[in-house]
């Protein structure tokens, strides 16, 4: 399994360098992977390149492709006026609208002070919501006064244990082994007052034609 590692950290070393290798020790102490560091400050230019002329150089491609690939993901990115760097923003609006589909991820974010700590929730997760990824549930934001602390240590042990199990359920061997799913129970129709209602033998998957729930609310 590859665990791709992506940092938007402007300087070296960084905050967000140094974030994103915690996040990475957390997952591995769970998880038997191998794990690649992305740092898109060495790709900058050829981002803009890119982004102007549309032709990714050979060294952006081969980012773009790890992406795709990455069995799981890690992204932090310094803040800046209260959201995620341009050059952040910059590398995922490059990444194909389906490469992302089904990939776990951990999203993490540094700044200067706690005011800025919904970054991750108001800005980071609804990006890789559209990108169809799944995000896991900790998301760890890293203020300067947070080094050192016990609890930015205890948020990124549960974010990386989140994101293992989220990798190894994804992998295609634990999807293999997954029990069958009833989905005939799942599919169940509804009243309408949203009450699951008994199901038509004859019908696989309970389905209610549209016609006869319109017109059940015409006459409830």
């Amino acid at each position: 399994m590859k665990l791709l590692v992506v940092t938007a950290g402007l300087s070296s070393p960084s905050s967000t360098r140094l974030l994103a290798d915690r996040l990475t020790a957390a997952t591995l102490d769970h998880l038997d992977a191998e794990s690649v560091v992305l740092e898109l400050r060495e790709l900058a230019t050829r981002i803009a390149q890119h982004l102007v002329t549309g032709f990714p150089p050979t060294e952006l491609v081969a980012a773009l492709d790890a992406v795709a690939t990455a069995d799981g993901l890690i992204a932090v990115t310094p803040v800046f006026a209260a959201s995620y760097s341009g050059l952040f923003k910059s590398f995922f609006d490059l990444i194909d609208k389906d490469a992302l589909t089904g990939t776990p991820v951990l999203i993490g974010a540094t700044g200067g002070t706690a005011r800025h700590s919904l970054v991750t929730e108001h800005a980071m997760r609804p990006l890789f919501t559209h990108l169809r990824a799944p995000v896991v549930p900790t998301a760890v934001y890293a203020a300067s006064e947070d080094w050192g602390e016990e609890g930015l240590a205890q948020r990124i042990t549960r974010a990386g244990t989140e994101l293992a199990r989220a990798m190894g359920s994804a992998h295609p061997t634990a999807r293999d082994t997954a029990p069958d799913v009833d989905t005939t129970a799942a599919l169940a129709p509804r009243s309408p007052t949203g009450a699951i209602t008994s199901t038509d033998p004859a019908n696989r998957l309970g389905a209610v034609p549209f016609a006869q729930r319109l017109a059940a609310l015409q006459t409830g």
